[in-house]
């Protein structure tokens, strides 16, 4: 089994450490697109032509099923990758959780980039599955930005400017960017209140990952799984993991555990 995924930068490290997590024995093909990053500040039609050239880079080790693993691409593009890739390769897109965390009743707030937030896709998100429940919208400028180079003080600060926009009363928060899933602790310890229930945050890796699975119609490890390779593609380049993924917990799992192809 090969599975790829696709971003902008290492936000695709949390689905891809979960996918070695769930199938040990399959190969992961991860491609991104450090030349052009990031793709939030540009247009949707740029967006969709890089998204297009790393899924191409992806597509050519021949995998089962692509996870586009960044939600600005998955806003912008899913439509083209779906009319160039599918039916032969299946194509998984990422949205917020918001469903799953409106379930729980709120009061919720979503994390997201500017570009995201207050938009019409994730307005419609909310329109759709949290409807009834209170939804706090929090653009949280810089931080996919800091993540992905790992700037400490940056994320940081990020998170800072963020929390002070997050409601006190918040018990749930949707991590709508998938670089912010692999700073989750910070993000927690920023917004928990002493003397209250833990904060539930909804990042979707894991979910993304399952269901990608099931297009494949294989869901169950082998008894005794050998582990999988790893490929890495860098704006359509063969490359390494770089430094900064391996500040990550996530990127440090796929390096120690996968050999490289």
């Amino acid at each position: 089994m090969k599975i790829a995924l696709m971003d902008s930068g290492i936000g695709l490290l949390p689905a891809a450490a979960a996918a070695r997590r769930l199938r040990p024995d399959a190969d992961l093909v991860l491609s991104w697109d450090p030349d052009g990053m990031p793709w939030g500040p540009r247009t949707p039609q740029d967006i969709t032509e890089r998204a297009l050239a790393v899924a191409e880079a992806a597509a050519v080790h021949r995998p089962d099923v692509l996870i586009v693993a960044c939600n600005t691409a998955s806003v912008h593009s899913l439509p083209a990758l779906r009319a160039r890739f599918e039916p032969d390769l299946p194509i998984i897109g990422t949205v917020p959780a918001i469903k799953p965390a409106a379930a729980g009743g709120g009061p919720v707030a979503i994390w997201a980039t500017p570009a995201t937030t207050g938009s019409p896709y994730q307005r419609g998100l909310i329109r759709d599955f949290a409807d009834g429940v209170t939804v706090t919208e929090v653009p949280c400028p810089g931080l996919a930005d800091a993540v992905h180079h790992a700037d400490g003080a940056g994320v940081e600060a990020a998170i800072a400017a963020a929390a002070a926009l997050t409601p006190e009363d918040v018990t749930t928060v949707v991590l709508g960017c998938t670089n912010y899933e692999l700073v989750a602790d910070r993000i927690r310890a920023a917004l928990q209140r002493p003397g209250r229930a833990p904060l539930i945050l909804h990042g979707t890796a894991g979910a993304v990952v399952a269901q990608a699975l099931r297009r494949i119609e294989e869901t169950s490890a082998p008894e005794a799984p050998a582990t999988g390779g790893l490929t890495i593609m860098l704006s359509g380049r063969a490359g390494v993991l770089p430094a900064e993924a391996l500040d990550y917990a996530e990127g440090r799992l796929l390096q120690e555990v996968s050999p490289a192809r």
